[in-house]
């Protein structure tokens, strides 16, 4: 009887353990998540991502997943699709010369190599886009570490086009406003190229971006033509300033509909 009581009460304590830990953990998880918060911190994924190349699908699968896990926190993502890998047998429908040019400018100032899938955060850190162990390093870093220039967005659909009101309080002359229009989610049927065969999900696409001078003024309007099929809940507004000399990005938000 008297080992069947010290098994027992071993047991309950061992659970009492386990019980313990688990509450610790996710009341640590809270608190870190809190004081991203109290510190203001965000933090920016720009991904330079193609269909015709046959190592980015993991990196746009993980911004999908990022983009879930953090959507109730400041953390913005968006993917740009380049036109560079369009001459090897398949062009990806969503790419611009802009993005490559965007990502080449990216190059000059962090003196890294241009590839595919690059993911750089919040305009300093770059790394391969489909690293995991980086990606949430690199978030969290972010998150306690930066101070979010405060930017105000809203938005208006109107028959032929998105109009964006802004207003910041920024107005250094090296700094730029970004207006970014993004679409949430949308998949390709590739029938060509590295990806051939393969059923293409991306997320966070970036389809139009406006630079905004913020020398002159710190509140005004930019706008862009409204996109065929448009449906507000398939779209976002990301709006970013950034430091054109350095690349950092110093504030970012999301504008309502």
């Amino acid at each position: 009887m008297i080992l069947k009581n010290l098994i027992g009460t071993a047991a309950f304590v061992a659970l009492m353990f386990i019980v313990s830990a688990f509450v610790y953990k996710n009341k640590a998880k809270e608190n870190h998540q809190n004081s991203s918060f109290k510190n203001n911190g965000f933090a920016v994924l720009e991904l330079f991502t193609s269909e015709g190349c046959s190592s980015c699908p993991p990196a746009d699968q993980l911004m999908g997943e990022i983009e879930k896990q953090y959507k109730d926190q400041p953390v913005y993502v968006l993917a740009y699709h380049v036109d560079y890998w369009n001459s090897l047998g398949w062009k990806d429908k969503f790419s611009s010369v802009e993005n490559s040019k965007r990502q080449q400018q990216y190059s000059q100032i962090l003196r890294s190599q241009v590839y595919t899938p690059q993911l750089i955060v919040n305009g300093k850190k770059e790394f391969v886009g489909s690293d995991r162990d980086a990606v949430e390093s690199a978030i969290q870093t972010a998150l306690f570490n930066s101070s979010n220039a405060k930017v105000d967005l809203s938005a208006k659909v109107s028959e032929k086009e998105i109009n964006v009101n802004f207003k910041t309080v920024e107005n250094n002359s090296q700094n730029k406003l970004l207006v970014t229009l993004v679409e949430k989610k949308a998949s390709t049927n590739v029938q060509k190229g590295e990806n051939e065969g393969r059923h293409l999900i991306h997320w966070q696409i970036v389809h139009q971006q406006n630079q905004i001078s913020l020398k002159n003024s710190t509140e005004g309007t930019t706008s862009f033509k409204l996109p065929e099929n448009f449906n507000i809940n398939d779209w976002e507004i990301i709006g970013m300033i950034q430091n054109v000399k350095t690349g950092e990005i110093l504030g970012s938000a999301k504008a309502s509909f």
